[in-house]
């Protein structure tokens, strides 16, 4: 049974500056503040209906259609969780971070929860011609780490392969912190030669070498106040990571031709797509370094492993390319796209999308104009071959069950981290690819890779953090 708020509450919540409502254990609103009715629902009170059904249109808990719910967290653990979620509003599906807090008021179990949610513009879930875009549950994990890190003042290292968007992610670091106002100021590394390296970073006095014809600020300088991006970090020499060491221990720089030591003022992230344990192990990159670096490292997932996101991704560099012809993909084209392993990532979407745009003459692109798409796929499945774990032995037929659940046990041997992108590359849903682990355990008699879980490693440090 739902439970009526008492008035010192309800004064709290209508005092309350961010969007903000009571909940019930039972998922229901008991009462929202002005704020959240004017931010999310244009005015309008939604009190009475339940919180799954108003913030995403779902016929049922969040938590039972592949979602995390803060609400059930903090239900189960009773303390305050927090979470970022995609709701899906009257304009649109925009990221909030939901912080729900129980209210215990003297009781053993709590009387109810107070929701408080906050907008979060360092990415969309909607088409967007500039910025992050997606809704993919890697692609939430990656944002969740981001508003987890980017208060804080320690160096963040981002990794992955190369084209997953680092500097967008370095850039939201920066966007979401407490130095949104200041600078950011990235740094190619890999481009700078061991000569140039001290000059572009802490500057130079005039006359200091040959060719220093004026007085020139470093970009340590230049990033005052706010961050420092140092892309593609694993290329930096030896003699300069020595240097770049100093700078971070000591937080003091000197200009290349200058006694005068100066104060450092900026936040650190940086990049690589360089194995940097294998750089490490080969003596080409310092140990001491990397303990530096590396106090809160970001993952960042491929394309492949956001592939729900590639038509959203699409539309938004179409956006941003070509925004006068409002082009569209084809339901083929799009699927073509989603069925293509991107080994360079967003950076090789952007590529075939500019060049579909070209061999294009109307404002739809379809799977003609992506010749090299096509060819690929035509070829791969020319050939296709039979894994041995599926060829059963000599004079035996296997069941079909018995091969479906052989087939899955191969399956998640090798995709560990996204049960999301398994499902849908299965064509089922979540909840029956997870029915189908359980029974695969019940079978074998023996634990399987993320067996009984919706989520990944990452997605369910996401679910069970709360604070």
């Amino acid at each position: 049974m739902s439970v009526t708020p008492r008035p010192e509450h309800l004064e709290s919540l209508f005092y309350q500056t961010d969007p903000a409502t009571l909940l019930d254990a039972n998922y229901h609103i008991l009462a929202t503040n002005l704020a959240y009715r004017t931010a999310f629902h244009q005015g309008h009170e939604v009190a009475g209906r339940a919180c799954y059904d108003v913030s995403h249109g779902f016929n049922r808990p969040c938590d039972e259609v592949g979602e995390c719910c803060p609400l059930k967290l903090s239900i189960q653990s009773g303390v305050r969780s927090t979470m970022l979620h995609v709701h899906h509003l009257a304009h649109g599906k925009e990221y909030v971070r939901v912080e729900i807090e129980p209210i215990f008021d003297g009781a053993e179990s709590a009387l109810y929860y107070k929701e408080v949610l906050r907008r979060t513009f360092i990415a969309s879930a909607e088409p967007k011609a500039h910025g992050l875009v997606g809704t993919s549950h890697a692609f939430i994990n990656l944002l969740e780490k981001v508003h987890q890190v980017a208060p804080e003042s320690v160096p963040v290292l981002l990794t992955g392969e190369s084209g997953t968007g680092k500097e967008l992610i370095a850039r939201a670091v920066h966007d979401a912190s407490n130095r949104a106002n200041g600078p950011f100021v990235p740094v190619e590394c890999s481009g700078l030669t061991e000569t140039l390296f001290e000059s572009e970073l802490f500057g130079h006095r005039k006359g200091a070498f040959t060719g220093a014809l004026s007085d020139k600020q470093g970009l340590v300088e230049a990033a005052r106040g706010g961050t420092l991006f140092l892309d593609e970090i694993g290329d930096v020499p030896l003699l300069q990571q020595v240097k770049l060491l100093r700078l971070l221990e000591s937080h003091t720089f000197r200009k290349v031709g200058e006694t005068e030591v100066k104060k450092a003022d900026f936040r650190l992230v940086c990049a690589t797509n360089r194995n940097l344990d294998e750089r490490m192990a080969q003596g080409l990159f310092r140990r001491d370094l990397y303990y530096r670096i590396s106090t809160f490292p970001i993952k960042l997932p491929a394309l492949r492993e956001r592939r729900q996101d590639i038509g959203l991704l699409a539309h938004s560099i179409l956006m941003r390319v070509a925004p006068e012809r409002k082009l569209r993909l084809s339901q083929g084209a799009e699927q073509l796209l989603k069925n293509y392993a991107f080994p360079g990532n967003i950076r090789e979407l952007l590529n075939l999308l500019e060049r579909a745009r070209i061999l294009s003459s109307e404002n739809q692109l379809s799977t003609h104009h992506f010749p090299a798409l096509c060819h690929e796929t035509t070829a791969t499945d020319a050939a296709p071959t039979i894994h041995p774990h599926f060829v059963p032995p000599e004079d035996k037929i296997l069941s079909l069950k018995a091969l479906e659940q052989r087939y899955l046990s191969f399956l998640l041997e090798r995709h560990t981290g996204n049960q999301e992108y398994l499902a849908q590359a299965l064509g089922v849903s979540l909840r029956t690819l997870t029915r189908k682990i359980a029974a695969l355990k019940r079978s074998t008699g023996r634990a399987t890779p993320e067996a009984g879980s919706l989520k990944s490693g990452q997605d369910r440090l996401v679910c069970e953090r709360s604070s």
